[in-house]
């Protein structure tokens, strides 16, 4: 909701001469509700449907990045004045705001208590699991109010202890893996204006096409998660279909050109263009001294590598943030999340960081070749910590001890979502645990 109620002071601040200082704040607990969001997924849903769930929630956000910009430009004939409705602005600047405070709105709606109810459904599978219930009395399929052990979903989940060195290793490969993602968005304009001595409405273009294409292939990706975990291990296809692609696409990305790029000497014999918006100076800036010896990309071998982090991204991330869930086991997942969230919004801010470190001062071979070898670095210990990305074991005591009350009580099945029953079934129930009616008796 922070970023709705962000929209509309940025729509209507300058209408009512409000002046704020704390749209960082409320972009940062706008950000927040991505870790809620993932936490709760956690908590509401089983093992066998974790992976499809995460992966449509991960389609949902690539797609809303994909109709952030349709609406963007949908909004264009507005022009800069548009028109004014109760005082307020609707103009081709204000519009996507306006679009984006209501489909907030409706957000919320959903979101009331009337509308939804929170399902511990994780608690209860694990509570089922262990042969245990909770300490209200739960319809069964042939019994009804009998008394279990009193065990609470909180000593459950505290039986359950996480693999911390599993967990973290998945939070700093979520790291690398957006990392790498982030380095190339942003350096997609400026990289082919320099390689492909490209002026700053083409860069833009065909990047802007090419991002497009890619956020495509992106979503196909991803609604064939799904199928591809029914068939192979979702360990390997992290692996082997995330991080080793987007290996592939880093590789690929490290020039072979046979000469260097086209140079951008500031003099009277530069290379320079003249369109609508003035005069520009195309190719690799000559005050980038690695420009004049390293091999130009190719326009081919970017589209090959950008195609392989297209599939890679998908898979690796999506499937990380999935066996993160489950390692991690039915336990209230806020905090983690939130780490792991923390982690994607600190590699974005590396990207730029970067960038202007490596890139600009040592050019592409640096750029990738350290990208590639972090990957490499990452994929290798996932290796190694393969066995360990489990979700976690219950405690020995707590097994044994639902093993013997499950002997006493006899094997039940709990349902994972708490019904209670009317007063007719307890009497139908009552009947049949009895063996007869009160006029059966007489």
């Amino acid at each position: 909701m922070a970023k709705h109620i962000r929209n509309l002071l940025h729509n209507v601040s300058h209408v009512f001469g409000i002046q704020y200082n704390f749209d960082w704040c409320l972009a940062i607990l706008g950000q927040a509700n991505i870790a809620v969001a993932r936490s709760y997924l956690s908590a509401a849903t089983r093992l066998s449907e974790r992976t499809q769930a995460v992966s449509m929630v991960s389609l949902a956000q690539v797609l809303g990045f994909v109709v952030g910009p349709g609406l963007q430009a949908a909004v264009t004939p507005l022009g800069d004045k548009g028109y004014k409705l109760l005082g307020l602005p609707f103009n081709m600047y204000t519009m996507a705001g306006w679009i984006n405070v209501v489909m907030g709105l409706f957000n919320f709606v959903l979101f009331l208590p009337w509308n939804f109810k929170e399902r511990k459904i994780a608690a209860r599978e694990a509570m089922r699991d262990q042969g245990k219930a909770t300490d209200q009395k739960i319809l069964l399929i042939s019994i009804i109010d009998v008394y279990f052990p009193t065990v609470t979903e909180e000593e459950t989940w505290k039986s359950m202890k996480p693999d911390y060195l599993a967990s973290w290793t998945l939070i700093c490969a979520f790291f690398v893996l957006v990392f790498n993602f982030v380095l190339l968005e942003t350096l997609g304009t400026s990289l082919t204006m320099d390689q492909f001595a490209w002026s700053k409405t083409e860069a833009l273009y065909y990047m802007g096409l090419l991002m497009s294409v890619g956020a495509i292939v992106a979503c196909i990706t991803f609604v064939m998660i799904g199928p591809l975990c029914k068939k192979f291990s979702e360990r390997k296809i992290m692996l082997w279909g995330g991080f080793f692609f987007m290996i592939i696409g880093r590789v690929i990305c490290i020039p072979w050109g046979p000469d260097p790029p086209v140079i951008a000497e500031l003099g009277p014999f530069g290379n320079w263009t003249t369109d609508g918006n003035g005069t520009e100076i195309l190719g690799c800036p000559s005050t980038q001294e690695w420009c004049r010896h390293t091999p130009q990309m190719t326009v081919t071998q970017f589209m090959i590598g950008y195609g392989f982090t297209t599939i890679g991204y998908p898979l690796g991330v999506t499937l990380i943030q999935t066996i993160f869930s489950k390692v991690l086991g039915p336990r209230p997942q806020g905090v983690w999340m939130g780490l792991m969230t923390g982690a994607g919004c600190a590699s974005r801010v590396m990207g730029p960081v970067f960038v202007g470190l490596i890139y600009t001062r040592y050019g592409t071979y640096h750029t990738f070749g350290i990208t590639g070898v972090m990957l490499v670095l990452a994929m290798i210990w996932m290796q190694i910590v393969d066995k360990r990305l489990v979700p976690p074991k219950f405690a020995e005591a707590s097994t044994n001890k639902a093993q013997t009350a499950g002997t006493e009580k006899g094997d039940v099945e709990i349902p994972l979502v708490h019904r209670t029953p009317d007063a007719g079934e307890k009497e139908v129930e009552m009947r049949k645990l009895n063996g007869s009616t009160a006029h059966d008796k007489v």
